[in-house]
């Protein structure tokens, strides 16, 4: 499932990060911090969307 908007995919990004090791898990805050429940894969793919055309925030 591709992210809706720019601000999702980001924060998509971001829980993959902590998933991986790669940031600590308390820097998370927000939609990222609820996003760690979803599977890596779930996450790679809202992650990889391409941002052209979404806008920042879904309504």
């Amino acid at each position: 499932m591709p992210a809706k908007s720019a601000a999702q995919q980001k924060a998509a990004g971001a829980a993959l990060s902590a998933k991986r090791g790669d940031t600590p898990k308390s820097k998370l805050k927000g939609a990222s911090k609820s996003m760690l429940s979803m599977s890596e894969k779930q996450l790679e793919e809202f992650a990889q969307t391409k941002r052209k055309g979404k806008p920042e925030h879904a309504s």
